[in-house]
């Protein structure tokens, strides 16, 4: 089953539609930026501003024109594609007032899908209370913008660790581009980049494995990694055979039937890792299902099964890699899917956010374990994304599912699978043990 058309947002988008919507007060979901061959990095110029000492100001400027930005130096008649503003260096409450008025100016000249990145400090380096108080105030100021931007403009804030360097660079493109549509009022922590092995020679092409690849998400995933010259080793049961199939050749990978629930699938998987390509550069644990039911009326099935394919399975596949020496290739990088359900919670599915909220434990603690050998674990929480699963859902759940969030639409797997690749890519070198939620800034949870 394909997945569902939004027919709301297209009616009213243009013509009688959007007048009909704009007299009743309606919401209007926009159009979104995304990536496509070609496509400029912003949609207008940048400006890069500063608040106090601004440390991080001209770096920024010179990796955004280094990517193809037209930078300016204040608003002008043209809308803004991108405003970055570099409050790391706030430490007082009266310097606050340095963060609202470069910014405000700013941000009414903001493009249709532009983006706002507000780069601040790590509140927990901070040398005084006063200061960590307001680094957190930034975070607050950073949800609000997100749920007053408009025109499928996106808000984020980048928490930048003290030596962080270069390592700032990677995410900086990430949220400015149009990969990054679907991500709003979110906060990600940089830290210094990780290295380690580096006397270990360089794989001539990465590889990757991605689990429940054969559809949704997990071909998207597939997809969006091959694009940066990645082999794909595309993962599902041996019932998905066909549409696996069609899925590794068109990106060019190869497919693996595997049962991630079975006891020999760890040591299967790291044999063929080993065998076939000499280890692997990026684990992605896709694979998940779901069994709704309140829980009091939830049987030991619904329950351990959820929790065996979600859960489970990815702890021991990924323990299966860490035993066979070389199975994981130094500098490796593990994403888990979670979910937003595991963050806040959902009725009807106490199996399911146990499930999602157990993956974002797991990616805290394997990323310790990585972190020596310049590894990393990251986990990726999507809200409400347009799939075959949200095709089956009940017409009103699915129209609130979709319009619950400040873009006020659902996601496409695409944009899952675009935050999958940047947090895969060694450019995310300072991200570590973070979730990064893909949800349009969902009005659910944090």
């Amino acid at each position: 089953m394909s997945a569902p058309v939004d027919t709301y947002a297209r009616f009213v988008r243009e013509g009688p539609g959007a007048a009909l919507a704009q007299r009743l007060g309606a919401p209007r979901p926009p159009a979104l930026r995304r990536w496509a061959p070609g496509r400029e990095l912003l949609a207008g110029p940048a400006l890069v501003l500063g608040a106090g000492a601004a440390p991080l100001a001209a770096d920024v400027a010179r990796w955004l024109t280094a990517a193809g930005a037209t930078l300016v130096d204040a608003p002008g008649d043209d809308r803004l594609g991108a405003v970055v503003l570099d409050a790391s260096a706030v430490r007082t409450t009266a310097d606050l007032a340095g963060v609202r008025e470069p910014l405000a100016p700013a941000f009414r000249r903001l493009a249709p899908g532009g983006r706002v990145l507000v780069l601040g400090g790590r509140p927990d380096q901070t040398p005084t209370v006063e200061a960590a108080a307001v680094q957190q105030a930034l975070e607050g100021l950073v949800r609000t913008l997100g749920k007053e931007a408009r025109a499928g403009a996106t808000v984020n804030l980048l928490r930048v660790g003290e030596g962080a360097g270069e390592a700032l660079r990677g995410p900086l493109e990430f949220f400015a581009s149009a990969r990054s549509a679907f991500v709003s009022g979110q906060v990600l922590e940089v830290a210094p980049a990780r290295t380690g092995d580096d006397g270990a020679a360089a794989a001539p092409r990465r590889t990757a494995v991605v689990t429940g690849a054969a559809q949704g998400i997990g071909a998207a995933i597939a997809e969006v990694l091959a694009r940066s010259g990645t082999h794909v080793v595309c993962v599902d049961l041996a019932a998905q055979g066909e549409q696996l199939a069609r899925v590794a050749n068109r990106v060019g990978g190869s497919a693996l039937h595997l049962d991630i629930t079975a006891d020999t699938a760890p040591a299967a998987l790291a044999e063929h890792l080993l065998r076939r390509h000499g280890g692997v550069d990026v684990v992605v644990h896709n694979a998940g299902i779901t069994r709704d039911r309140s829980f009091v009326n939830l049987d030991e099935a619904g329950w351990s099964s959820v929790l065996e394919v979600n859960l489970r399975a990815p702890l021991r596949l990924t323990d299966g890699l860490l035993a066979r020496e070389g199975a994981l290739r130094p500098r490796a990088r593990v994403v888990q899917l979670s979910s937003i359900n595991g963050i806040a919670g959902a009725r009807g599915q106490a199996n399911y956010a146990a499930s999602k909220a157990g993956v974002i434990g797991m990616v805290r603690a394997l990323d310790a374990r990585l972190a020596p050998v310049g590894g990393a674990a990251n986990a990726v929480a999507p809200g409400f994304v347009e799939t075959a699963m949200t095709a089956r859902m009940p017409l009103l759940p699915r129209e609130l599912g979709r319009r619950l969030s400040s873009l006020q639409q659902g996601g496409l797997p695409v944009d899952v699978a675009e935050a999958v690749a940047f947090l895969a890519d060694p450019a995310a070198a300072g991200v570590g043990g973070q979730v990064l939620r893909v949800c349009g800034q969902s009005l659910l949870g944090a």
